[in-house]
């Protein structure tokens, strides 16, 4: 039996105990269905429902009415037990908090990623915008130099000579 076992034994006998105190008599069927119930429940072993530790689930798993739990001196017992901070809940409830978390983390990281996308989408744009002004400009310039040389050229004493051709 490993710890998360022995803490949910613990847990259930200590409502039987409370019970048996304040009733010792007294229980009925429909309480020892809605103590076997919250066990199973306790434990990790639900039967019919998702084995959250709520009022439905307990009293599906007992097959018993709410109104049958509240009347039930069960109902006040199992309120006393989940009240207490150091009661331990089963695993499942923790992998459903933990699965919670790593959803809400997975969103966080799905917006900023998808920010960080746009951001590097439109530093590309500006970069392209730019490459093809900065080309335009060059070509503007390629073609003054080569007005500048053939009007230079033609004047034979000025002093415009021609700058060596580019190889590309």
């Amino acid at each position: 039996m490993n710890a998360d076992s022995a803490d949910a034994d613990r847990i259930v006998q200590g409502l039987q105990a409370r019970l048996a105190r304040s009733h010792p008599a007294s229980l009925t069927d429909i309480d020892r269905r809605l103590v076997a119930a919250f066990e199973r429940l306790t434990l990790g072993r639900p039967e019919l429902t998702d084995g959250r530790i709520i009022v439905a689930n307990i009293c599906v798993e007992a097959g018993v009415s709410r109104a049958s739990y509240y009347r039930s001196p069960v109902a006040a017992a199992v309120k006393e037990v989940l009240d207490a901070p150091q009661v331990p809940r089963p695993e499942i409830e923790e992998l459903r908090a933990q699965v919670k978390q790593l959803k809400t983390a997975e969103r966080t990281l799905r917006a900023d990623h998808a920010a960080e996308i746009r951001d590097c989408r439109d530093t590309i744009a500006t970069y392209a915008n730019q490459i093809q002004t900065l080309a335009l400009r060059n070509a503007e310039l390629e073609t003054e130099i080569q007005r500048l040389a053939r009007s230079g050229g033609q004047e034979g004493g000025s002093n415009i000579r021609p700058l060596p051709s580019r190889s590309t």
